[in-house]
């Protein structure tokens, strides 16, 4: 059984990224392979548990001070010699440097990790990448945009790059209209329109320019946020000063947000830039037409007119003339823009494409690798077709 390794920063908060790793933790599992999910900081906030139920490893680095902390380095090098994984497979910028730079001090088979933003981010993080661009098997991206201003930026090499687009599992992110009436009964919603946004609470997000486009879309309509972070303060003043407050409903962190998927009339994500924004593949699942902004990452998951609506990042008057126009909209034809786009995610960003993606690659790194069981296999069947054709030449192969 092979054993796969999945770092990450910490699960203690979970974005795009961290459902990623997730699930593709439980996918792996599901599929055979021996997991372990390592957090370079947290407790796990409960998400361990879960983890155990599923035969999932958890262990955290408890790191304090980031990557300046040496305690963390020594737990990893030491669980690395321990438990041997065949795959360390990290994932954002502090987890992918940490797998990149302990492999020169413990051996691990294959080593890759996958950049989930089209940001390149400041000189420090671009000069990490750059100075560790050798030592990874291979560097995922999450979409063409994520790929692109990272091989233009020279923080990985084309031949060393493989998209594997994020999946949402379609089983679980569905439509249920039981479910809306009752959550909406729940929670005091009629007839009005609800609007959902789903995101941490951060600069990136850019959720005062989706609280100004709000207030130009008239009452009775209904903003839901499900998500916490360092801004939550300062949105609730702005709300207030704008006049929106009432009709504004912050949930905080939501550690399910399906059932609000699933009771919401329209979904919006007003990032000024995106790698693949899971949320929206989920909520195109849940069959919810879509507004979003114009960035790269997020042009890959809506199909501008047919799936959903977009503006142009920052501009809150396009925003607002997009919402007003998805909710002119007759039911019918919003139903239908929704199912259209449950289509493109089951064609395009299905977990079971993306597990199917991932497993291929991880196979054909570890063929690749002459140390593994794997790579022996693939070494001895290759230097046996070679010697049914010339034994000169398989023995070369041998020997090189």
């Amino acid at each position: 059984m092979n054993h796969a390794a999945l770092m990450i920063p910490t699960i203690d908060r979970i974005g795009g990224a961290e459902r990623h790793v997730l699930d593709l933790a439980s996918g792996l599992r599901r599929r055979g392979w021996k997991v372990t999910v390592v957090a370079l900081a947290g407790t796990g906030s409960g998400l361990s548990a879960e983890l155990d139920r599923y035969g999932i490893g958890y262990i955290s680095l408890e790191m304090r001070k980031g990557l300046a902390d040496p305690r963390g380095w020594l737990r990893l090098v030491s669980w690395l010699r321990r438990h041997k994984p065949d795959i360390v497979h990290a994932h954002l910028p502090h987890a992918a440097w940490m797998a990149r730079l302990s492999r020169l001090v413990a051996r691990v088979p294959v080593v890759l990790d996958t950049v989930h933003s089209t940001s390149t981010g400041n000189w420090p993080r671009k000069f990490l990448y750059h100075l560790t661009r050798s030592l990874p098997d291979r560097v995922v991206a999450v979409s063409d945009a994520a790929a692109e201003t990272h091989i233009s930026a020279g923080l990985v090499d084309r031949d060393r790059l493989t998209v594997v687009p994020n999946g949402v599992d379609i089983e679980f992110w569905h439509a249920d209209v039981a479910n809306r009436e009752a959550l909406r009964r729940e929670r005091g919603f009629g007839n009005e329109f609800v609007w959902l946004a789903a995101a941490r609470l951060e600069p990136v997000k850019d959720f005062p320019t989706l609280l100004r486009a709000f207030a130009r879309v008239p009452g009775p309509a209904r903003l839901v946020i499900a998500g916490a972070g360092p801004e939550q303060p300062e949105l609730n003043l702005l709300a207030n000063r704008i006049g929106i407050a009432v009709r504004v409903r912050f949930l905080g962190f939501v550690p399910d947000v399906r059932p609000w998927m699933q009771a919401s009339d329209g979904f919006i994500l007003t990032s000024l830039w995106e790698g693949l924004p899971t949320t929206v593949l989920e909520a195109a699942a849940c069959e919810l037409p879509q507004v979003a902004t114009r960035v790269s990452g997020t042009c890959e998951a809506i199909e501008e007119g047919v799936t959903g609506l977009l503006a142009n990042p920052g501009d809150y008057a396009e925003l607002a003339e997009a919402m007003n126009r998805l909710m002119a909209m007759p039911r019918e034809q919003r139903r239908s823009m929704g199912a259209r786009a449950r289509k493109r995610v089951i064609d395009r960003f299905s977990l079971e494409a993306a597990l199917d993606r991932h497993e291929a690659l991880y196979r054909e790194l570890l063929a690749a690798n002459p140390r593994t069981a794997a790579g022996y296999r693939a070494r001895a069947a290759e230097e046996a077709r070679l010697s049914d054709h010339d034994p000169d030449e398989a023995g070369a192969s041998f020997r090189a």
